[in-house]
C-alpha cells in the first residue's frame, strides 16, 4: 500500500468553520487523549496517480485515527459538533427582528441622524417590537443589502425611506416576495406594492415656502419693484423634491407670468440635494444677474445655507430666503436674519406615526389616520408649520430642538 493510499483510508474529515476549531481547544485535547487528532490547517488532497493537484483547498479538521476504537468516537464527537452547531443557530434566530426603518442619508438633511432613527427606535422600543434602523449613507446598494439583511432576519414590515424610485421600487419588490409589508416613509415610491405612505402634506410644504418668500419680499419693500427671483430645487430624482416645487410654482408661476416677479437668469436650477453644489450653483447665478437677486426659494436649509455663505462671501446683504427642516443652523439664519423662515415638519410626529403604522400591521390591527390616496397608495399625510422668529420657540416647546443647539455663541444675543 502506498503512503498516498494509506493517507486515503486512514483519514477522515470534518469541514469545520475556523472560529468553532479555535473555541474547540479542549475537545482537540480530549481527542488525543482517546487516539484521534485535530489538525486545523490549510491542507490539500492528493488522490492518487493522475491527480497531481488539490481537489481541495479549504479549512479543515483532519482526524488521524490512531486506534480501532478511536474511530468509533468519531460519532460522539459529530454528535457534539452537530450539538454545537444547533446551538449557533439558536443564537442566531435570537436576533431576529420584526420590523427595520431603511434611511437613506446623511447628507440630504441631518434629520436623519438627528430626529429620525432616535424617534422611530424609540417608538418600537416602547412597543416592545423588535427592530433595527440603519442608514444607507446615499448608496442604494447598501440600502438594498440593508433591506435583503433585514427581511433575512424575519423582518414583516420595512419603513423605506428610499434614494430613488427604481432602488425603492426593487427593495418594495423584493419584501413583497418575502411576504413583507412597505410602508413608504417620508419619500413615495410611485406606482409601487407600499401597502402605506407616510409623510407630509407635500405640496402644502412648497406653499408654505412661497408664501413665506413673499411675506419677507413685502417685509423688505421689494415685492413692488418686480423682484428677480431664483429657486434653488431638491433632488430631481426625489419625488417629494417635485412635490415641493408643485407647491411653491402654484403660487410664484402667476406672479412670474404677470410680471409681479421675475425669474432670474437660469434661475431655476436643481440641486441633488447638496450644499455644496447649491453654493456653486447661486455663485453661478449671482454671476448671470449681476448680483442682483432679491429673494430665493430655497428647497431646505442646507440649500439655504449655501445661499448665506454665497452672499457672505460676495460681501451682499441678506435676502428673502426660506428653507425646510427646521435644522438649529437654519433657525440660527433666521434669527441673525440670514433667513426668512423654515418649515416645521415634526419629525417626532411623523417617525411615531410610521412605528404606529407599522405595530398596527404586525399586531393585525386597523391602521389609523389614513386620509389620502396618492399614487394608489393609503396615505397618512401630516401637516406642515411655517416657522419664524415669532415662533421659532415653538420647536423648544415641542422636544424638537434644545434652546442650546440654537442659542449659543453669537446667537444667544439674538434669543428671548
Amino acid at each position: 500500500m502506498t503512503e498516498r493510499t494509506a493517507l486515503r483510508t486512514t483519514t477522515a474529515m470534518l469541514f469545520i468553520e475556523r472560529p468553532w476549531c479555535q473555541r474547540s481547544s479542549r475537545l482537540a485535547s480530549v481527542s488525543r487523549r482517546f487516539g484521534f487528532e485535530l489538525l486545523p490547517r490549510w491542507s490539500s488532497l492528493f488522490l492518487g496517480r493522475g491527480h497531481e493537484g488539490p481537489v481541495m483547498t479549504q479549512r479543515r479538521v483532519v482526524m488521524k485515527f490512531k486506534s480501532r476504537w478511536g474511530a468509533g468516537l468519531l460519532v460522539a464527537f459529530l454528535t457534539l459538533a452537530v450539538a454545537s452547531s444547533a446551538a449557533a443557530k439558536v443564537a442566531t434566530s435570537s436576533s431576529s427582528i420584526q420590523a427595520c426603518a431603511l434611511l437613506p442619508d446623511t447628507t440630504s438633511s441631518t434629520r436623519y441622524t438627528l430626529f429620525d432613527a432616535p424617534y422611530l427606535k424609540k417608538a418600537f422600543k416602547a412597543a416592545h417590537i423588535s427592530a433595527q434602523v440603519v442608514n444607507a449613507q446615499a448608496s442604494t446598494t447598501r440600502q438594498k443589502s440593508q433591506a435583503e439583511g433585514c427581511l433575512a432576519k424575519g423582518a414583516k414590515v420595512l419603513l423605506l425611506d428610499q434614494l430613488t424610485p427604481a432602488s425603492g421600487t426593487a427593495i418594495t419588490n423584493l419584501a413583497v416576495k418575502h411576504g413583507a409589508k412597505v410602508i413608504d416613509y417620508d419619500r413615495l415610491v410611485v406606482g409601487s406594492k407600499a401597502a402605506y405612505y407616510v409623510s407630509f402634506n407635500n405640496p402644502t410644504v412648497g406653499k408654505l415656502q412661497a408664501k413665506g418668500l413673499i411675506a419677507g419680499l413685502k417685509a423688505n419693500g421689494k415685492y413692488s419693484q418686480h423682484p428677480v427671483i431664483a429657486e434653488l430645487n431638491g433632488g430631481i430624482t426625489d419625488n417629494n423634491a417635485k412635490l415641493f416645487k408643485q407647491g411653491y410654482d402654484s403660487v410664484l408661476k402667476p406672479l412670474y407670468n404677470n410680471g409681479t416677479f421675475k425669474l432670474a437668469t437660469a434661475g431655476d436650477q436643481w440641486t441633488d440635494w447638496s450644499a455644496t453644489k447649491a453654493r456653486t450653483i447661486f455663485d453661478q447665478m449671482l454671476a448671470r444677474n449681476g448680483n442682483h437677486i432679491d429673494g430665493v426659494l430655497a428647497a431646505n436649509d442646507g440649500l439655504a445655507g449655501a445661499v448665506v455663505s454665497s452672499l457672505q462671501a460676495h460681501s451682499l446683504n441678506p435676502i428673502p430666503l426660506t428653507g425646510q427642516d427646521a435644522t438649529p443652523t437654519g433657525v440660527q439664519y433666521i434669527l441673525a436674519g440670514w433667513q426668512s423662515g423654515t418649515v416645521y415638519k415634526s419629525v417626532r410626529l411623523e417617525a411615531n406615526t410610521a412605528a404606529a403604522t407599522a405595530i398596527a400591521i404586525l399586531k393585525h390591527k386597523k391602521v389609523k389616520g389614513v386620509n389620502a390616496t396618492v399614487s394608489g397608495t393609503k396615505s397618512i399625510l401630516l401637516t406642515p408649520i411655517w416657522i419664524t422668529k415669532k415662533n421659532y420657540t415653538k420647536l423648544f416647546t415641542d422636544g424638537f430642538l434644545k434652546k442650546s443647539q440654537v442659542c449659543v455663541g453669537q446667537y444667544a444675543k439674538y434669543c428671548k
